[in-house]
C-alpha cells in the first residue's frame, strides 16, 4: 500500500522511452528491453570484443552485452547510469549479463570480479563507480568474489567523452597501479567496464593486473561501440 502511494506521487518509469512500468516490470519496459541490440558475444569466444585485443594483451574470454550506437538507446542508458546516479541500470545490466555468465561454461573457472576503477577526485565528485553495480550483480550470478581493492587509478583526467580515440589512448597510458596483489594471485580475473571503444582502459588495467603471479584475465563490459 506504501509502495502504491510511492508510486502515485513517484511514478517509476522505462529508462529508455520514459513510460510508466508496470508491476512485473524493472528499470526498462518490455517493449525496450524486446528491441536492445543485444551481441550473443559471450557464446562466440571469437567475437568482436576478443578482437580489439589481439596482439595488445592476452585475454582468455571477452564479451559485452550490448551494442552502443550514438542516439540510440544504450547510450541514453548508460548516459543516465553515469550522468543522473540511476544505478539501478548497472545493477540491472548486471543481473542479466551475470544470469548469462552463469550459463556458459567458458566463464564457469572465473575467480572474482574487479571494476575498471575511477580516480578518488572523479568517484568524489560523482558520488560512486558508474561500474560498480553492474560488477557486483556479474559476481552475484557467478557466486564469486567481488574485489575493489587491488586496482588504482593513480593519475586523473578530465572526462574522455569528447577527445579523440587517439588522445583517449595517450591518456589512458601508466595511470594505473596494483596493490594486494595477494588477493589476485593464482586467480582469472572478470574486468568489468561499462562501454569498450578502442580497448586502451582495459588493455592498461589488464597490463596492471598480469603482473600479479600466475594471473589470466577475462572482460566484461555493459557495451561495444561496435
Amino acid at each position: 500500500m506504501i509502495q502504491d502511494l510511492i508510486n502515485l506521487f513517484y511514478p517509476n518509469i522505462c529508462q529508455i522511452c520514459d513510460t510508466e512500468l508496470f508491476k512485473n516490470q524493472n528499470v526498462i519496459c518490455t517493449n525496450c528491453v524486446n528491441e536492445l541490440p543485444i551481441t550473443n558475444f559471450h557464446l562466440d569466444n571469437e567475437n568482436s570484443v576478443k578482437k580489439v585485443f589481439y596482439g595488445r594483451v592476452p585475454i582468455e574470454n571477452a564479451t559485452s552485452l550490448l551494442i552502443f550506437r550514438k542516439k540510440g538507446s544504450v547510450q541514453k542508458l548508460i548516459h543516465s547510469l553515469k550522468y543522473r546516479g540511476h544505478q539501478e541500470i548497472g545493477a540491472y545490466l548486471g543481473k542479466w549479463l551475470g544470469e548469462e555468465l552463469a550459463a556458459t561454461e567458458s566463464y564457469s573457472n572465473i575467480d572474482l570480479v574487479i571494476p575498471v576503477p575511477l580516480h578518488k577526485k572523479k568517484l568524489r565528485a560523482r558520488g560512486f563507480n558508474q561500474v560498480e553495480e553492474f560488477g557486483k550483480h556479474i559476481s552475484a550470478a557467478l557466486n564469486i568474489p567481488y574485489v575493489d581493492d587491488v586496482l588504482l587509478k593513480k593519475s586523473f583526467s578530465s572526462t574522455q567523452t569528447l577527445k579523440t580515440r587517439l588522445a583517449r589512448w595517450g591518456n589512458i597510458e601508466e595511470s594505473f597501479i596494483l596493490i594486494n596483489s595477494d588477493k589476485i594471485k593464482n586467480k582469472h580475473i572478470l574486468l568489468v567496464d561499462d562501454l569498450i571503444t578502442t580497448g586502451a582502459t582495459l588493455e592498461a588495467c589488464s597490463d596492471v593486473l598480469l603482473q600479479a603471479e600466475n594471473t589470466k584475465i577475462s572482460i566484461a563490459t555493459m557495451a561495444f561501440t561496435g
